[in-house]
């Protein structure tokens, strides 16, 4: 199964890192392993000079593997399509459609690819799959390990 983490379970790694090192191996030996482009925008945002050192490694490593999804066109019409409707059931304003735009890339894009999205944030994924067909897995860094 191919297979990409959105960024909570990078963000996650970071707190019980003996759990996501050990279940990062497992699930790369189920499958090939993609780095979403859009987690890597939100991984940059958020580190520290630590912390966009070790993302810059993750970047060279997934890029020299030729393994880096980026959303195209239609992705990024489809995620929009995507957020229309979810305002519409849930009566988002703005910002909560903001707040759920890089998670509708990822899930589109992985979606055109047939990549499994594996995440912690179940609450947002599950709502994306209300309008958008694509394979996601519910992780918790704090349960056994995948596989």
């Amino acid at each position: 199964m191919a297979a990409l983490f959105d960024s909570s379970f990078y963000i996650a790694a970071l707190r019980f890192a003996d759990n996501a090192a050990l279940s990062l191996r497992r699930i790369s030996e189920a499958g090939p392993l993609w780095l979403s482009a859009v987690v890597l925008e939100e991984l940059y945002a958020g580190a520290d000079p630590r912390g966009r050192r070790a993302i810059q490694r993750l970047e060279r490593d997934f890029d020299k593997a030729r393994r880096i999804v980026v959303p195209n066109l239609g992705d990024w019409t489809h995620a929009g399509k995507v957020l229309a409707k979810l305002a519409d059931r849930y009566d988002y304003k703005e910002i909560g459609r903001a707040r759920l735009t890089n998670d509708t890339l990822i899930a589109a894009s992985a979606s055109r690819l047939g990549i499994t999205v594996i995440t912690a944030n179940a609450r947002d994924f599950a709502k994306l799959a209300e309008f958008l067909t694509f394979y996601w897995q519910l992780f918790d860094l704090r349960s056994p390990p995948l596989c």
